[in-house]
Order: structure tokens, then C-alpha cells, then sequence
């Protein structure tokens, strides 16, 4: 299991399984965006282009609930354990206010 620390000092508990996973989901977004970006420069019909659009916003909120889902699991659920719990859920909370907007 991969234990990330990231600019704050906290760590992700990733499994390498989930974390190729998820990388390949972004390589794939990314693939997608590169694909709409060649519909514009050929002119291409703008109805196509938006349903393109859609699937990659969907495709990213999939990947931002599955990043949602492994933080509560893990790390919400142990700083709760550690008696940490309020600070991490006020934190959560931040993040579901974020992810809302989009």
C-alpha cells in the first residue's frame, strides 16, 4: 500500500491497485480532452463537441467520488480512531463544498 506525504504533511493510503486505477482513469480523461481539443481546431459540429464535454465531466466526477469514497474510509475513519475526528470531518466537509460546486 502506498503511503504518499503531500505539501501539508498528511498521507494518502492508496493501495498500488487503486492508485493505477486511478491514474489510468486520468490518462484516459486526459486522452479525451486531447480529442475535443482536435474536434475545435477541425471544426467540428458543436453538439458533438458538448456531449464530449459532458462525458469527461462525468468521467471526472467519477474519479473525484472515488477520491472522496478512500479519504472518508481511510483517513476520516482513523483520525476518528485517533480521537482526531473533528478536525477531519471539518476538513471533509470543506472538500464536499469544493467538489459541490463543480
Amino acid at each position: 500500500m502506498a503511503h504518499d506525504t503531500n505539501h501539508s504533511g498528511k498521507h494518502t493510503h492508496r493501495a498500488d491497485e487503486d492508485k493505477t486505477k486511478l491514474l489510468n482513469r486520468l490518462k484516459r480523461i486526459e486522452g479525451q480532452v486531447r480529442g475535443i481539443q482536435k474536434m475545435v481546431e477541425d471544426d467540428r459540429y458543436c453538439v458533438d463537441i458538448l456531449i464530449q464535454l459532458s462525458a469527461i465531466n462525468a468521467a471526472m466526477k467519477k474519479v473525484g467520488m472515488n477520491l472522496l469514497e478512500n479519504h472518508t474510509r481511510h483517513c476520516v475513519k482513523g483520525a476518528i480512531e485517533a480521537g482526531n475526528g473533528d478536525s477531519s470531518i471539518e476538513e471533509l466537509m470543506k472538500v464536499f463544498e469544493q467538489f459541490s460546486k463543480s
